[in-house]
């Protein structure tokens, strides 16, 4: 099979620059132009700082989660990493931001290194490894806080973070998950390591006998969402005044949701980093406009519904995944047997 022929039956492209990923974006637009029809504030500069600054740690979660899943793997630890750093960026806040939020990215890091220990030393696969680690971490910010909230030094610039905007224009959070977003896009896009995850999450074996540094491109994914878990934790102490242990419960399933929403096959080897940026939006966006309805008096529902909601979204676009993927394959192999006939003939 010539060059030609392997870039028509490329898949790459396809999927992370049309169909579902345009799909999600065209959904997010529509949402806001209702909610801007809709509802009397929901433009207004309050509520869209307040969207942004609070989706952020789950927008920093998905980012990481995306480069796992494209590598076919999975990171169920990111919402109890989230909290454990949390917890220690809040001890470390008396000594300021500037030890702090390094301390509570490499406590995540840490997470993140165990987990890529587990799973190319031991051999685990990542969702044991992964399961194991959330238990750890939670247990591990449980006995760190002795189960209760710990309060951040307010006489320290920690709270500048999450509560304070840069240069008076926007919030730190908003700015610094622009800046990882970037990081990883470029990554992701324009680095030959990206290009190694790619192909790692399209087949591991065959990126080996490549060549690739399969297990080093596997690290850096796991380490890179431990590191925005830890993040988002610092997100969290700073923006809410306190290290949560009890936080970042269903935080993983709220990523996953977001990188497939944007079209990341949750097989591997096909993602982006712009697509789960706009799923986690999306996401955010639905339930900022039902909690507008719930000002209104138009429904009344919880903030449970959130975790059924984003399950139904889950369930809905992996229906949907599969569907495609079996289409895909169908016409992929369709040439093949063509050929197998006229040999045959």
């Amino acid at each position: 099979m010539n060059s030609t022929t392997e870039d028509a039956f490329d898949l790459r492209p396809l999927l992370r620059g049309s169909g579902q990923t345009i799909g999600v974006f065209i959904a997010l637009i529509c949402l806001i132009v209702f909610g801007l029809l809709r509802y009397e504030n929901f433009g207004g500069a309050y509520n869209i700082a307040s969207f942004l600054n609070y989706n952020a740690m789950f927008i920093l979660i998905s980012i990481g989660m995306c480069l796992v899943i494209i590598t076919g793997g999975i990171d169920l630890s990111v919402g109890s990493v989230a909290a454990f750093s949390s917890v220690c960026a809040a001890y470390l806040s008396p000594y300021g931001l500037q030890v702090a939020l390094p301390a509570g990215i490499l406590a995540g890091m840490a997470f993140g290194a165990l987990n890529a220990f587990i799973i190319l030393v031991l051999r685990v696969p990542p969702f044991i490894a992964t399961l194991a680690t959330l238990l750890g971490a939670k247990g591990g910010s449980l006995v760190l806080s002795g189960a209760e909230t710990i309060a951040v030094d307010w006489g320290s610039n920690f709270t500048k973070l999450g509560m304070e905007k840069a240069f008076d224009l926007v919030p730190w959070s908003i700015l610094i998950v622009l800046i990882v977003a970037i990081i990883a896009w470029i990554i992701l896009e324009r680095t030959s390591l990206g290009r190694t995850l790619l192909a790692v999450g399209g087949g591991e074996e065959a990126s080996s006998l490549m060549g690739l540094e399969v297990g080093r491109a596997k690290a850096f994914a796991y380490m890179f969402s431990g590191g925005c878990a830890g993040l988002a934790g610092v997100f969290l102490a700073s923006g809410f005044g306190a290290g949560q242990p009890l936080e970042g419960v269903g935080w993983e399933l709220s990523a996953i949701a977001s990188v497939v929403v944007g079209g990341t096959l949750l097989t591997g080897g096909l993602g982006s980093v712009t697509a789960t940026v706009i799923g986690a939006l999306l996401l955010g966006l639905v339930f900022n406009i039902l909690n507008f309805e719930n000002g209104r008096g138009t429904i009344s529902l919880s903030a449970y519904w959130q975790q059924v909601i984003r399950g139904s979204f889950l369930f809905l676009v992996i229906l949907l995944q599969m569907r495609v993927a079996r289409q895909r394959t169908t016409k992929g192999l369709a040439p093949e047997k063509a050929e197998q006939s006229h040999a045959s003939g």
